[in-house]
């Protein structure tokens, strides 16, 4: 079966777990990512948001606690309309986490 969404761009946001961070998914989810998909334009294809529930392995400690991801058709267009937005990005981060995320860039192989 094909994917749709074969060749197209990933960027995955991870929100890493740790003793005493915090996250509001309400926010992640009704401000946070609407806002930077509005810069995204027509490049966006969509865009997830996950809320971790626990780690593969049981007793483990829940290695994310939110993932995001914006699918887009080029690279170049996304780093282009998130550069001129990326302090106001980050400055919202204090609205909903206060977890450094780890950012990861993919193409979409199936």
């Amino acid at each position: 079966m094909a994917s749709t969404e074969s060749g197209l761009i990933k960027i995955s946001i991870l929100y890493p777990y740790a003793e005493g961070k915090t996250f509001n998914m309400e926010y992640y989810e009704t401000k946070h990512m609407p806002m930077v998909a509005k810069y995204l334009g027509s490049n966006l294809v969509k865009y997830t948001i996950e809320k971790g529930l626990a780690s593969g392995m049981p007793n483990q400690p829940l290695p994310y606690m939110a993932v995001g991801a914006f699918y887009v058709k080029s690279l170049e267009e996304y780093q282009a309309a998130i550069a001129p937005n990326r302090d106001a990005i980050r400055a919202d981060f204090a609205n909903y986490t206060n977890v450094v995320p780890v950012i990861l860039v993919s193409k979409v192989v199936k």
